[in-house]
Formats: C-alpha cells, sequence, structure tokens
C-alpha cells in the first residue's frame, strides 16, 4: 500500500503549464482619465471578451487596502448591467499592462462604477506559507493512473488528442501543454486588440479615431502650403475651422462625460475634507449551496451571515456532473471556482481568474471567499450560461464544474491556488431513515479536508440529510450515530450513538456532538490528524420519546464495598404505561462504611457534582483529573465518547443530605485519619474515577430522582 501511495505521489508530481504571466502596471503609474479594457466570460460561448472602462482614480482607506474606481464604458457585459455578481476577479488592463480585478461595487450605488482591487496587493498572495496539505496520504486512482500512462505513450508517440492538448498528470513541474494548440489560444488582451474593430463603442477606438483625423487634418494642411493655391487654402481653412468645431464639440462631450464621471464618484466617496471612511462594499462572487434543500439553506445561511456571504440555491456541482480535469487550463478572464464540498451536497462559490503564472499558480475574486487564510480548497473550473439583470443588480449565471486543482490562500485581496494540485478529502456518508413515513434515504459527498470548515459543514450536511428525508418539522425524536475514522482516535475510530428531542426541528440540536467532535480533532496542537471519512446513520420518529423517572429501588439496602446491587428502576414514558429496568451498580472497594447517597438521572441532565466540579474549574481549583489544557486529543476523545446519552439512565453519587456541623467535623476527622494511614503504609493516594452505572433505553430521560443505600464491611 505504501509502495502505491508512493508511486501515486510521484505520478500526481506534473503539473499543466499556464501562459507567463502579463506585465503589471503600479498603481502609482495610474492616472485618472486613463482608458483600459475588462475581460470575462458572460455567456455560454466561453470566450473571453472585453469591455471598455475608464479610471476615475485611486480611492485610499488609510491603512487599509487601497481600491481603484473604474467606470464602465458602452455595453458593459451585453446587458449594461456594470460589474455584477459573478463577475469578482475579472481582469483590468491600461496599455496592455494589468492593472487589477474588479471585485466590488459600492452598495446600493450604480453598478457601472465599480472598484479594482489593485493587483500589486494581490501578488504578495502567491507568497504566504502553505502549511495545509502537508501530511496527508494521497489516494490512488488506478483508472487514472492507467489514463497517465496511455497520454505519456501518447505524448512519447507524438500523438494528439482531438483537444490538442498532451498533458501528464501530476502536481507540480513535468509536462507542458503542446505548444500549437497554446499559441492558437491568445492571451485576453491581444484578442481584444483583434476585436477592437467590432466595437465602435470603445474608448480605446474613440481615440484611434481622434487621432486619425488630426493627421488627416496636418497632411491636407501641408498638401496646401507646397501648391500656395489661394483657393485651395481657402478651402482647407474652412475645413479646419470645421473640423476644430467638430473637435471642440467631442472635446466638450468627452469632458462632460469625465465632469459627470467624477460627479458620481464624488458622490460615493468621502469629501477629502472630511473623516474618511470606508465605504460599504458589494463583493461580486456568488456562493453556491446545492442539495441542501430548504430547510438546510436556512441553517447554512445562519453560518453565513456572520461572513457577509448569502448563498444560492443553484449552480454548484452535484454527483452526477462531478469529474476531475487533470489538464486544465486558466486564463485570465475565465470562470473559476473556489468549493469546499461535492456530491449530493456541493458548497462552492464561483469568481473570475486574474492572472495566472506559468507553473500553474492561479490568483482569482479579487476579495475574500470565506476570509480563512490558509486554507485548502477545492479548485474548479466553471460554466458561464448568461448574464441576468435584476432591479437593483445583475449576476453572471454559472456552475461549477470539475476539480482541477487547489485553493491554498484566501485572503483580503483575493484568492490563490494552483492548477493540478489536490486537495486531500474527507468523503462522508448518511443514512436517513425516517420510522413515521417507512422510507429510507443514502447520501453521499466528499469535503475538501478543511480543518476549519469540515465541523461546520458536515454539521450542516447531516442536518440537510435530515431535511430531505423527513417531511416533518414538528416535534421529533432523533437517533444519531456517527462513526469518523482518524488516527487521533483509540483505535483508529471514533464511535457515538445519542438520542434527541426536540418539540420543533430537532436537527438543530441533533448534530452538534458531531460538530464537536471534529472540531476537537481539528484542534490538535501536535499536528495536523488524518481524517479518513465520516459515516452518519440517522433515524427519526414524529412522535415524542421522552420518560420520567419514577423510583429507583435496591434489591437489598446493605451491601458491601466492591458488591454490585441491582437497582429496580421504574420509568414513565410519555403518555404510555410503566416500564422497569434493572441497572447495576459496584460499590468502589474502598468504600467506606455509612449512607451512601445516589443521583439516578437522564444522561443529559447534569448531577449536582458535576455542577461543583464545574464551578472548582472556573474558580481555578485542580481536580484529581488534572486540567483539561493538559489532555491529548486522544484523551479528549476519549471523554466525549464516555460522556452520558440522552437516552441513558445513570446513577452515580450524589451530594446527599446536608450534614450538621457535628457530621461535617466527623467526615473531617475520618479523611484525615484514612490520609494518615495512606502515609504510614507507604501507598500513594490514587484517585479514581467516581463509581457509574449507566444503561441505554429508548427514550429520552427528562427528570433526576435521590435514593441511598448502606455500606458495610461487617456481616447482617
Amino acid at each position: 500500500m505504501f509502495a502505491a501511495m508512493a508511486a501515486g505521489a510521484f505520478i500526481w508530481n506534473a503539473s499543466p503549464a499556464a501562459m507567463a504571466m502579463d506585465e503589471i502596471m503600479p498603481l502609482s503609474e495610474l492616472q485618472e482619465g486613463m482608458t483600459g479594457e475588462l475581460y470575462t466570460v458572460v455567456d455560454g460561448s466561453g470566450d473571453i471578451r472585453s469591455f471598455g472602462v475608464t479610471i476615475l482614480g485611486v480611492m485610499q482607506n488609510g491603512k487599509a487596502m487601497p481600491y481603484i474606481v473604474a467606470r464602465s464604458e458602452g455595453a458593459f457585459a451585453d446587458t449594461d448591467g456594470g460589474l455584477m455578481q459573478g463577475m469578482s476577479g475579472s481582469p483590468v488592463y491600461v496599455d496592455g499592462r494589468l492593472i487589477g480585478a474588479g471585485s466590488a461595487t459600492l452598495k446600493e450605488m450604480d453598478p457601472h462604477t465599480f472598484l479594482i482591487t489593485p493587483i500589486e496587493e494581490m501578488l504578495p498572495i502567491w507568497d504566504l506559507p502553505d502549511t495545509k496539505n502537508q501530511s496527508r496520504a494521497q489516494a490512488i486512482d488506478l483508472k487514472k493512473r492507467a489514463e497517465e500512462k496511455k497520454k505519456a505513450e501518447e505524448k512519447k508517440n507524438g500523438e494528439k488528442k482531438d483537444d490538442g492538448l498532451i498533458i501528464t498528470l501530476g502536481q507540480t513541474g513535468g509536462a507542458k501543454p503542446d505548444k500549437k494548440a497554446a499559441d492558437e489560444k491568445k492571451e485576453p488582451q491581444d484578442a481584444a486588440k483583434s476585436r477592437a474593430e467590432e466595437k465602435p463603442e470603445s474608448a480605446a477606438k474613440t481615440t484611434e479615431k481622434d487621432n486619425a483625423s488630426s493627421k488627416d487634418a496636418k497632411d491636407s494642411k501641408s498638401a496646401a502650403e507646397e501648391k500656395k493655391a489661394d483657393a485651395e487654402k481657402s478651402d482647407t481653412k474652412k475645413a479646419d475651422e470645421a473640423k476644430s468645431d467638430a473637435a471642440n464639440n467631442d472635446a466638450a462631450d468627452d469632458t462632460k462625460k469625465k465632469d459627470d464621471a467624477k460627479n458620481d464618484a464624488a458622490k460615493e466617496q468621502p469629501a477629502d475634507n472630511k473623516e474618511k471612511a470606508t465605504p460599504k462594499t458589494e463583493q461580486k462572487a456568488l456562493v453556491y449551496a446545492g442539495g441542501f434543500g430548504e430547510r438546510g439553506m436556512k441553517f447554512l445561511q445562519k453560518l453565513l451571515d456572520p461572513m457577509g456571504l448569502k448563498a444560492s440555491p443553484f449552480g454548484a456541482m452535484s454527483s452526477a456532473s462531478y469529474t476531475t480535469d487533470y489538464a486544465a487550463e486558466l486564463y485570465p478572464g475565465s470562470p473559476v471556482g473556489a468549493a469546499l464540498a461535492y456530491g449530493d451536497f456541493a458548497f462552492a462559490a464561483t469568481g473570475t481568474v486574474t492572472a495566472v503564472e506559468e507553473d500553474g499558480r492561479v490568483l482569482a475574486f479579487g476579495h475574500p471567499f470565506l476570509h480563512r487564510g490558509n486554507v485548502n480548497y477545492f479548485m474548479t473550473d466553471a460554466s458561464v450560461f448568461a448574464m441576468v439583470n435584476g432591479m437593483t443588480d445583475g449576476m453572471k449565471l454559472a456552475t461549477t464544474g470539475s476539480i482541477i486543482g487547489r485553493i491554498s490562500q484566501d485572503r483580503t485581496a483575493g484568492i490563490a491556488g494552483t492548477v493540478g494540485v489536490f486537495p486531500s478529502v474527507v468523503p462522508i456518508r448518511l443514512s436517513v431513515e425516517d420510522k413515521s413515513l417507512g422510507r429510507t434515504a443514502s447520501y453521499a459527498a466528499t469535503m475538501a479536508y478543511d480543518e476549519a470548515f469540515v465541523p461546520i459543514l458536515t454539521q450542516t450536511i447531516a442536518y440537510a440529510a435530515l431535511g430531505r428525508t423527513v417531511d416533518n418539522m414538528s416535534e421529533s425524536t432523533v437517533k444519531v450515530h456517527f462513526s469518523i475514522r482518524t488516527d487521533a482516535a483509540e483505535n483508529g475510530v471514533f464511535d457515538r450513538t445519542n438520542l434527541f428531542y426536540a418539540a420543533a426541528d430537532t436537527g438543530q440540536i441533533a448534530f452538534a456532538e458531531l460538530a464537536q467532535t471534529l472540531a476537537v480533532i481539528a484542534s490538535d496542537t501536535m499536528g495536523e490528524a488524518d481524517l479518513y471519512d465520516i459515516k452518519v446513520d440517522v433515524a427519526s420518529e414524529a412522535e415524542r420519546r421522552t420518560a420520567s423517572l419514577v423510583s429507583a429501588t435496591p434489591e437489598k439496602q446493605k451491601v458491601k464495598p466492591g458488591e454490585t446491587v441491582k437497582f429496580k428502576v421504574t420509568l414513565q414514558p410519555y403518555r404510555a404505561q410503566q416500564i422497569t429496568l434493572d441497572v447495576p451498580f459496584t460499590v468502589p472497594k474502598r468504600r467506606r462504611d455509612g449512607m451512601m447517597h445516589l443521583d439516578v438521572h437522564g444522561g443529559g441532565l447534569v448531577s449536582l457534582e458535576k455542577l461543583l466540579q464545574a464551578a472548582q474549574a472556573e474558580a481555578g481549583v485542580v481536580t484529581p483529573d488534572g486540567p483539561e489544557g493538559a489532555k491529548t486529543v486522544k484523551d479528549k476523545l476519549h471523554d466525549l465518547g464516555e460522556t452520558d446519552a440522552n437516552n441513558e439512565i445513570v446513577i452515580e453519587p450524589g451530594a446527599g443530605p446536608t450534614l450538621s456541623e457535628k457530621e461535617q467535623k466527623k467526615e473531617i476527622e475520618a479523611a484525615i485519619r484514612r490520609q494518615e494511614e495512606e502515609q504510614a503504609s507507604g501507598r500513594k493516594a490514587t484517585p479514581s474515577a467516581p463509581p457509574k452505572a449507566k444503561l441505554a433505553t429508548d427514550y429520552v430521560i427528562d427528570n433526576v430522582i435521590h435514593t441511598a443505600i448502606e455500606v458495610s464491611q461487617k456481616e447482617d
């Protein structure tokens, strides 16, 4: 197996080459009034098109990131809708040099005036530390490996595929695309130049016309002077006057347009003599969440609201459309996606590529996706269908597609990743049974292993799977069993089963333990834990399965230390007949003689003794178990696994009645005597776990009762 993994790592060690990055224009060289082109895909053709823009200036925000303010010219994105959702990252060029990425508009303002994230702010993202995806063993796909070998042979023999590209699969360095095919794919600025004559509305063509008119006028005037013909001089003078009038009119129109643009920008920016404040912007990327259903989308949106993101319920990839493209290429202006999950549940965002490097590195979006720093997301290609206008905004209707690489940075100025490098993954499988309707459904998804987001996304996927299967949002009882394979747990597997009841939407609480467990695994301070897969089994009933404890009677009242006594525990289920269960309880061997007071309660209820321990922990008192911070992840997972379940009957020592002053003195004297005896014998006092008995039931136990037994070493 290890040999196969090593071979796989070698095979996946070459990435498709991308075009060399374009020359950039520093922010210091940018001037108001300059004209340029924005590149993006706007329809199903997949062609990268260019649209004219005018630079209005640079908006400084103190020590925060500056923005270039620009205004679109002419028919922008075919719909005259300005910078729309999904266009984030669209590269903008001035004089053939890259200045940045169209990324946002001013909230509730005209989207034709938009913000550009300077390329100088985006480039450093490539050099930020990447500590993710380092310790994970890559899985080997034997079918893909065979395809790799076939492609390598085709390349060696000089054979070409239909798409003109022959690529060796891999992660870094290595094979390059077929040169002829690559030459046929022009870079955006070159393609735009070839289409300049087709764009009468562009500012560039207007400038060329003005220059041509000026040149014709000079040539005409020179010819007239050489001939020195009075009539021709007169005609030339009249022509010059007419042209001058036209030029003045054109200049006046241009000046008015610029003044209008300045006025619009001035309205949207704080005055120089006032305190500058960062304006409210609206990012132009789309977040898609597929397969979550109405309930799942609402639950997910609660998590996204603090991030300022809004998810759309369409556009994300599904298990049916999922593929991996090992020979993908991206260009400035290409649509691109960042995804955290695909399959029956998908979570992704689409935007536009800003810049690419020869080694396959990519910059995109011009703003963050989830703003989580160093990350481990899927990079996907994307397909654009059309541009759609709304009352106040528009959107680029797009969908994510094949996995093509890995996103490693999610920063203020944009996202960055590499084509041909693939993130480690966490598969999740779910089975949901609706006992009331008699149906069962299975679901599967694959998540990118991002420690910060896997707990959240897993909880949301489980909740959405329940919502898609169970047609009920009123009271219900939900049983959840989950199994997580990870090297962070004892024996490599963590299992947990619990029962939950709520008067409405039980799923809101049913998967909190699942998220908590994954959060513990992700919090390992010793290193990144391997997380291999997650399996969740859910059973739901549209009824109340709760029960109250009525009594707990020991089979005999007087017991010896170390002896096991059975308690007859009577339960009163909700609107059903009482039931009696036997719960065995073992008295500690070193238990002193006297009354032993016990609490009998449901696992979801905290005993008084535990409340006192929690209060001591908050006060800084070290308990026999030691400080929580000293525990390893394995210890913490063990504790989670031993945590009482809501459906368990628990018997454990209780506080008992309040002692009189005389009784308290007697207890203290007895404790001192035991300590002296242990010291005299040379034995160390090793604290043992408190005695406890547990029995699982089919009900959520909702109360606590008290009982007692007498401990005595003497024979009856």
